[in-house]
């Protein structure tokens, strides 16, 4: 009944089935049963489940061939011990009860603690799996370095690196701390259980429990961006109209927001309304600053803010931090500025497209105005345009039209003919030729200053790019974007080298086992 008593003990302390532990404590006698009688007898343990009397047997197979002798007997040598054997059986053999030495007794150990070790991982990955998006509360286990430990509930350790930690917070162990399950992870050493205080998604949960309307759908968290520890802003959106999300959300006499903003060491919260109307939403995120005017552009998913001169710094904020969540709250590029600079801007662009225009078309700068002032930002647009909608502009008949995009095709083919013949001469490689959303007169520029692949492209600094194209050719959300889309294939290269490094690893080292070679203690002993 020992036994029983100390599975059922175990089982409770680990939180897995009675029976994993059992089967552990066969698999650890049937082991030191086979050390004792030989390695090739096919030899098995059983506990009873009520009594806990332990069985150990002997077991040969009746075939008509015999391959191993230690475990196998024909069917005249099985007859001889049982008159009825025939080819199938096994013959059983009760053997003695096992008196466990202690290297015997070492080795049982080591099997039932790997066993219950490898089941106490199983059952925490398969409660914490699906968990990943919640907040879980805890007690600090240990702290290395900054990074915590965290038992949870006493079912499970989690694990909140440094930098998911919020500036200024000192755990010491014994504390308890909420925090947001980021990611589980089923690793060779266990499950991960990855925990963060300073994701968005934090957040976002903390509202979600302080905020019955939220829990309840009738408000919506639309969008969250945060700097960790010192200011966040949040969008929500009411889907009852008689409901005013925000005031809902800061509470009687700010206390649903104060409790938020208590757990998240003082970070200051901007409650933000959401509104379809990004013109409005950008103007309200951009909030205490007073927005004079804004210009999207949904292409490329930008939008220039114009602020008066008095309010550009309350704009952007200490450190850019005001423009920087405005922008992660929309998901757009937001470049900020004066209503003298936005006037510069304007008048810089107008200049350098008119140039280009009057320069490929050969038109007078009165035609070049209307196009820009229709909208067109490069020849390659007035290309591709119908001749029936360029005719909608004022004074462009169809005579006008079908001459402007003639002389657009005509000056492009010269563009390409010019890049073919220079990069042969310039030994531009054919990935850089075809990388999209490069113009050839920016492969040439790019060509002529040693960047002659996508390779060297991806090499350069965003400043490093920004100067070989020169003054006003790109802005620096541009270039860096076009330097991250060329180091593209560099991530997946990496990402697929690491999935085959460790599928590669993982078949090289099998499934981990417990079985201790007990050689060099009995050489001690001896």
């Amino acid at each position: 009944m020992e036994m029983l008593q100390v599975a059922d003990a175990v089982a409770r302390e680990k939180n897995i089935d009675q029976e994993i532990v059992l089967s552990a404590m066969e698999e650890a006698i049937q082991k030191a049963g086979r050390s004792k009688y030989g390695h090739d007898h096919d030899i098995r343990a059983t506990i009873d489940r009520k009594s806990g009397e332990i069985e150990l047997k002997r077991y040969r197979e009746v075939v008509e061939e015999i391959e191993d002798e230690t475990c196998q007997l024909t069917v005249d040598q099985a007859q001889r011990e049982k008159k009825d054997a025939k080819v199938g059986d096994f013959l059983i053999d009760e053997l003695p009860p096992l008196d466990f030495g202690r290297i015997a007794a070492q080795t049982a150990k080591q099997v039932i603690v790997q066993k219950v070790r490898e089941a106490e991982r199983a059952r925490q990955f398969e409660e914490f799996k699906d968990r990943a998006g919640e907040i879980i509360n805890g007690i600090v286990k240990r702290v290395e370095y900054g990074n915590v430990t965290i038992d949870i509930a006493g079912r499970a350790e989690g694990y909140m690196r440094r930098e998911e930690t919020i500036q200024r917070e000192n755990f010491k162990v014994g504390d308890r701390v909420r925090a947001y399950i980021y990611e589980v992870k089923e690793e060779m050493r266990g499950p991960q259980i990855f925990l963060s205080r300073t994701h968005p998604e934090f957040m976002a949960k903390l509202f979600t429990q302080e905020v019955p309307e939220i829990y309840e759908g009738m408000i919506e968290i639309k969008a969250v961006a945060r700097d960790p520890g010192s200011r966040a802003k949040i969008s929500v959106l009411s889907r009852d109209g008689s409901i005013d999300p925000v005031g809902a959300c800061v509470g009687m006499r700010g206390s649903r927001v104060q409790a938020v903003v208590n757990e998240l060491q003082g970070e200051k919260v901007d409650i933000i309304p959401w509104t379809e109307d990004l013109g409005s939403f950008i103007i309200s995120a951009l909030a205490p600053a007073e927005v004079s005017k804004v210009v999207l552009d949904e292409e490329n998913k930008k939008v220039d803010v114009v602020v008066p001169e008095d309010q550009l710094s309350l704009g952007i904020g200490r450190r850019g931090q005001n423009v920087r969540l405005a922008s992660m709250l929309i998901g757009w590029d937001i470049d900020i500025m004066t209503e003298e600079d936005e006037a510069k801007k304007r008048a810089a662009e107008f200049e350098t497209r008119s140039a280009l225009f009057i320069g490929a078309l050969d038109v007078d700068e009165v035609i070049a105005h209307l196009l820009i002032a229709e909208g067109f930002a490069s020849v390659r647009e007035l290309a591709e345009t119908p001749v029936e909608e360029l005719t909608q502009i004022e004074a462009f008949d169809d005579d006008i039209a079908a001459a402007l995009i003639d002389r657009a095709n005509a000056w492009l083919d010269a563009q390409q003919e010019e890049l073919n013949t220079k990069s042969a001469e310039l030994g531009i490689q054919e990935d850089l030729l075809n990388f999209e959303g490069l113009e050839a007169e920016t492969i040439l520029k790019l060509g002529e200053n040693e960047v002659k692949s996508r390779d060297d492209l991806a090499d350069l600094a965003t400043d490093e790019l920004l100067e070989i194209l020169g003054e006003g050719a790109m802005t620096e959300a541009e270039a860096e974007a076009l330097i991250m889309k060329a180091r593209e294939h560099w991530f997946a290269e990496a990402d697929a080298q690491a999935a085959a490094e460790a599928e590669a690893a993982q078949n090289d080292n099998g499934e981990e086992t417990a079985e201790e070679t007990a050689e060099p203690e009995a050489a001690s002993n001896a």
